[in-house]
């Protein structure tokens, strides 16, 4: 009796066991099955692209050169005897600037006019005598070899009065250059000799700098593949506008615009990078040359797709890809070519097409093929939503 209730006992024991065994496992496939489905379904921030209007701008680092710059040397020696500017003004073309003593090169234009007198009257003279040569020649009267000899002192004499006639010309151009003239319009600098100094022709020390300071040139370098994307997109463009910042602390702009004037056709071997030259007004001379600025080529609007940065990943090759929702709320991933940052965007150019919504936020959540749940992106630089209708979504999720 006692061994049937022994036996009793252990068999409700083992259906009990058996029965809470099967309640647990159904239990737990039950709560993974649910869990399995959450996590094959999570929620991401899409954004639906769409053509977008930008103005395109290139940023690069310039500085100010003059437009034009003169320095001013003696071509003549001599002593200065009078500086006839303003050191620090403004003086216009052809205005005298130094009067080198004039008095030794006076005496030899003087003497160089001398000499062609003297040869003037000697060819009078010669060419005289050759006439009358002519004519006695005819009757026989002097020889044909005396008459050639005259004539042939002829030529001489008149070759002899374009060597003084020559001379005279060199005279008046050394008399000339002992007054020094500016050759362009500026604002000369100061005086680097004073009166009394003595100035020879050819010396490495200028007399002063005479720089055009209206318009001004300025300077940029760009490397030669970013180059390349400029300048294809300057093609058929005209009076491309350019901006510049004269002080970064603040960031204030320059306020005249000026316009791109001259792109170099080769690339730099040594740095890698190509010479960009604006022309920028310059009337009230704020801008002098060395001063470094920020400058802005302005290229105008164009119409692009725009993909935003964070939504993108780049694999060790340096290929770009971003995650999309299809239209079955499928998550796909596509590679994507683009041709430059636009701040905090990619400009797009291969890949996506308008249309696509992107997945911006929650991507690393998703695989190929698995189903997500589309949740607008809140985009405040674009002051959009997409057009997914859903709840919104955590945008502070990285």
């Amino acid at each position: 009796m006692k061994k049937n209730i022994l036996v009793a006992l252990a068999v409700v024991a083992v259906l009990v066991g058996a029965g809470w065994y099967y309640w647990s496992s159904h239990s737990e496939q039950k709560h993974q099955s649910t869990g399995m489905q959450n996590r094959a379904a999570p929620a991401v921030a899409t954004l639906e692209l769409e053509m977008e209007s930008i103005s395109l701008q290139y940023v690069l680092p310039g500085r100010v050169s003059a437009y034009r710059q003169a320095q001013i040397r003696p071509q003549v020696d001599g002593i200065i005897t009078e500086r006839l500017f303003e050191e620090g003004a403004n003086v216009e073309r052809g205005q005298q600037l130094y009067q080198i003593d004039d008095a030794r090169y006076k005496a030899a234009l003087n003497s160089a006019i001398a000499d062609l007198n003297s040869v003037q009257a000697n060819v009078k003279a010669v060419d005289s005598k050759a006439a009358r040569y002519k004519d006695l020649v005819k009757i026989n009267a002097v020889s044909d070899q005396e008459y050639d000899d005259i004539v042939a002192q002829l030529d001489q004499a008149k070759a002899a009065v374009a060597v003084a006639q020559a001379a005279v010309d060199l005279a008046e151009v050394n008399l000339e250059y002992t007054k020094v003239y500016a050759p362009i319009t500026g604002r000369i600098s100061k005086s680097f000799v004073t009166e009394g100094a003595l100035v020879t022709a050819g010396q490495s020390q200028n007399l002063a700098v005479i720089t055009q300071l209206d318009p001004v040139y300025v300077d940029m370098q760009q490397s030669g593949t970013e180059a390349m994307m400029l300048r294809s997109r300057m093609i058929g463009k005209e009076n491309i506008p350019v901006t510049i910042v004269t002080n970064e602390k603040t960031g204030k702009e320059y306020g005249r615009k000026g316009t791109l004037e001259f792109s170099e056709v080769t690339i730099d071997e040594s740095t890698g990078s190509v010479a960009l030259r604006a022309l920028m007004p310059n009337p009230d001379g704020i801008l002098l040359p060395g001063l470094f600025v920020r400058a802005s080529i302005d290229l105008g609007e164009e119409e692009v797709l725009l993909v935003p940065q964070r939504a993108a990943t780049r694999s060790p090759g340096g290929d770009l890809s971003v995650w999309i929702a299809d239209s079955d709320n499928q998550a796909r991933q596509r590679q994507i070519q683009v041709d430059q940052a636009y701040e905090d965007d990619w400009i797009v150019t291969d890949g996506l097409s308008e249309g696509d919504r992107v997945i911006v936020l929650g991507y690393q959540k998703v695989a190929d093929g698995a189903e997500v749940i589309s949740e607008p992106w809140k985009n405040t630089r674009r002051n959009k939503v997409s057009s997914d209708s859903a709840a919104p979504v955590d945008n502070n999720e990285e």
